[in-house]
């Protein structure tokens, strides 16, 4: 029998080495081991994680918004701003219409006079818990007759209930 006559197994030396070959490297490799209940556990914690993160960015944003627009039933609220303001007077003296009122364990309420009539002014200050002190009357370029431009004390000074507040009047 000669190298290249086929074996009883009907392959050639060559072919039964090769076939050995194989056998030996495909048993020689560990077969991948996967750990699905470890990757199931740490699937379910990121998610419980990730909606527990957005849920707590909620809260927080909805605490947030609702702690802003909280007002009590006899909080002083802002006036309206009119068309016409007296920001121009002086520059950066529009603040001084702004009146800061302290309220509580909430910090001090913002209570804007700027542009509002003589009445108005009264009537917001008799709500807040304010005297009336002083009217004065000012020329200032820019405002609607009659209306508050000034208050004194104003921002950033925190007022009491029962303080005396000082109006300034634009005289056109």
């Amino acid at each position: 029998m000669s190298s290249q006559d086929p074996r009883p197994s009907g392959c050639t030396p060559f072919e039964e080495e090769l076939i050995d070959a194989m056998k030996n490297f495909a048993h020689s490799t560990d077969s991948p081991a996967f750990d699905t209940a470890g990757m199931v556990h740490r699937t379910r914690r990121r998610r419980a994680t990730l909606i527990a993160g957005v849920a707590t960015a909620l809260i927080v944003a909805g605490g947030g918004t609702a702690l802003a627009s909280m007002t009590g039933g006899s909080t002083p609220t802002t006036a309206e701003k009119p068309t016409t303001t007296a920001t121009t007077t002086k520059g950066s003296d529009y603040k001084r219409a702004i009146l800061l009122l302290s309220y509580g364990k909430g910090g001090p309420v913002a209570i804007d006079f700027t542009g509002t009539d003589l009445r108005t002014a009264k009537g917001q200050l008799l709500k807040a818990g304010l005297e009336l002190g002083t009217i004065l009357k000012a020329n200032s370029p820019g405002c609607k007759q009659a209306t508050v431009v000034e208050v004194t004390p104003h921002a950033p000074k925190i007022v009491e209930s029962g303080d005396t507040v000082n109006l300034k009047l634009c005289v056109g």
